[in-house]
């Protein structure tokens, strides 16, 4: 009788299992299986050439790396867009001598989601990343770096604000 019980048992827990994500997306893939992630224009007054292709690449890189959301041209069940607005750079710390230290470089995109399986969590919002570097330095030498890490920071935000429902 206890092999009889020990041989259920076995086959219940091995007949069972327990799945854990840990990318933070709670989607239900039996509703939603799309996304449409359309290509962010600049439309900031100020530019760096090869901004708009790395911040298109990373966050369209960021829903396949981390949902299994078949990415699609038109008729996605969610749907991102919008535009980067602002790309800017301005002092953020003074030396003792007066001049600047420390420049911080920002980057804001406006993002426009739609669900189309429920459109309560539709929304259009603004997200920002900045990062600093020493004025000792020029920015072209340290501008690719910096707009990476922007990027990945504002992908981030993106993915958390839109799929990511805590």
């Amino acid at each position: 009788m206890l092999r009889g019980i020990a041989a259920v048992a076995l086959m219940l827990l091995c007949a069972c299992s327990v799945s854990y994500k840990f990318n933070g997306a709670s989607i239900d893939y039996s509703k939603t299986k799309s996304i449409q992630i359309a290509d962010f224009p600049i439309r900031s007054s100020y530019v760096w050439g090869p901004m708009g292709p790395l911040f298109n690449n990373q966050l369209k890189d960021q829903f396949a790396n981390h949902t299994r959301l078949q990415q699609v041209k038109r008729n996605g069940d969610l749907k991102i867009e919008g535009e980067i607005t602002q790309y800017q750079q301005r002092n953020k710390s003074v030396s003792a001598e007066g001049y600047s230290a420390q420049t911080e470089l920002s980057m804001t995109v406006n993002v426009r989601f739609t669900n189309n399986v429920n459109h309560n969590e539709d929304f259009e919002r603004q997200f920002t990343a900045s990062a600093t570097y020493e004025t000792t330095k020029s920015l072209n030498s340290v501008q690719e770096e910096l707009v990476t890490q922007m990027s990945k920071e504002l992908c981030e935000q993106i993915f958390n604000a839109t799929v990511a429902n805590w």
